[in-house]
C-alpha cells in the first residue's frame, strides 16, 4: 500500500485522522511524531520530505513563489482564531499603547514570515492607518524558507532572552504573540476591544483570518489526483467528527477554495504589500486543477 510521509499537527479537526479512525485503501499516512508542527515546517519547504503537510500560510506563499514543488488544498487546518488580540504591550511598564502611537515603538515578533505578524501588521496598515516602516520590527527567528532575506526595517535580536521575558522586562514596547499568549493582566492588546474588532473586520471583508492550511507534493498532485481527493474526503470527515462550534458566527477553519478565497486573497495582498514574496501570486496560483476543484461538502 502506498505510504504517505504527512505533519499534521494534533488537533479536535486532524485527531479522526491521526486516530485512524478514518482512513482510506488506497494509502496510509505516516505521520510525523512532532509535538510542534511549526518546527518542522521548514522541512516542508526545503526538502521534499512529506506527501501531505500542515503548512503555515505566508511560508507556503513564499515556497509557491520562490518554485517550491508544493501545491495548496483548501483545508485550513489547527485551532482557528481571529488576530486582532495578538499584539499586546505590557501595561506595568508602559502606558497605554495604541496603533496609532506605535510610531518609534520597539515590537517583538518571531519572524517577519510568521503568518500571524503578517496578519496583524496588515491590519495595522490597513485599517489602522500605521505606517509599518515607523515601527521598530524586533526578530527572533528566520522564515522557514531558506533563502529568504527579511525585508529593510527589521532587526534581529541579539543574545538568548526569549521574546516575552524582553517585553515583561522593558526591552521591547509590544509584541505580537500567537500561540502561547500567556493570560496575564499586565498583557493589554494594542487594537482595543479586540475581539469585536476582529468580529466586525470579518464581517465587513467576509474573510477570518486563517494561519495554517494543507499542503501537497506537486508531482503526487498532478500523478495522483484519485490520492488527492481521498486526503481530501478524510479530512473533510475528520472535520464533521469534530463538529468544531462556530464562533461569533464564523467557521474559523474553513474548507474549500471559494469558503476561503476571500481570506487568501486578503493575506496574500498584505504579503506583497510587506515584501514577504519573491513575486506576485494570485489565489488560483496557489492551486493546481485537482486541488482547485475540491469542494466541501455539508459540513
Amino acid at each position: 500500500m502506498l505510504r504517505l510521509p504527512t505533519l499534521l499537527g494534533d488537533y479536535p479537526g486532524t485527531r479522526a485522522v491521526r486516530s485512524q479512525l478514518v482512513t482510506s485503501p488506497l494509502f496510509e499516512l505516516d505521520i510525523c511524531d512532532a509535538k510542534v508542527s511549526n518546527r518542522v515546517f521548514p522541512r516542508v519547504v526545503n526538502t521534499r520530505e512529506f506527501a501531505v503537510a500542515e503548512l503555515a500560510l505566508i511560508t507556503f506563499f513564499q515556497a509557491r513563489a520562490a518554485g517550491r514543488p508544493l501545491v495548496l488544498m483548501p483545508a485550513v487546518i489547527g485551532a482557528g482564531r481571529h488576530q486582532h488580540q495578538c499584539l499586546v504591550y505590557n501595561a506595568e511598564r508602559s502606558g497605554p499603547i495604541t496603533p496609532q502611537s506605535l510610531a518609534g515603538k520597539r515590537v517583538g515578533i518571531r519572524s517577519i514570515g510568521q503568518t500571524t505578524v503578517a496578519w496583524v501588521r496588515g491590519i495595522l496598515q490597513n485599517d489602522h492607518g500605521v505606517d509599518l516602516e515607523s515601527v521598530r520590527w524586533v526578530s527572533f527567528e528566520n522564515a522557514h524558507l531558506n533563502g529568504f532575506t527579511d525585508p529593510p526595517g527589521v532587526e534581529r535580536a541579539q543574545g538568548d532572552k526569549p521574546l516575552l521575558d524582553r517585553l515583561y522586562d522593558g526591552e521591547l514596547d509590544a509584541a505580537i504573540i500567537g500561540t502561547g499568549l500567556p493570560d496575564d493582566p499586565r498583557l493589554q492588546p494594542v487594537i482595543p476591544q479586540p475581539l469585536q474588532a476582529a468580529r466586525e473586520w470579518s464581517r465587513r471583508h467576509g474573510a477570518v483570518s486563517i494561519n495554517h492550511m494543507v499542503a501537497l507534493d506537486a508531482d503526487l498532485a498532478r500523478e495522483r489526483p484519485d490520492v488527492v481527493r481521498e486526503v481530501w474526503r478524510l479530512l473533510c470527515e475528520g472535520k464533521r467528527i469534530a463538529a468544531e462550534p462556530r464562533v461569533d458566527g464564523f467557521d474559523l477553519t474553513p474548507f474549500g477554495l471559494e469558503a476561503n478565497r476571500a481570506s487568501l486573497a486578503m493575506l496574500l495582498k498584505y504579503a506583497q504589500q510587506q515584501n514577504l514574496l519573491a513575486r506576485p501570486l494570485s489565489v488560483d496560483d496557489l492551486f493546481d486543477d485537482t486541488t482547485r476543484a475540491l469542494e466541501a461538502a455539508a459540513l
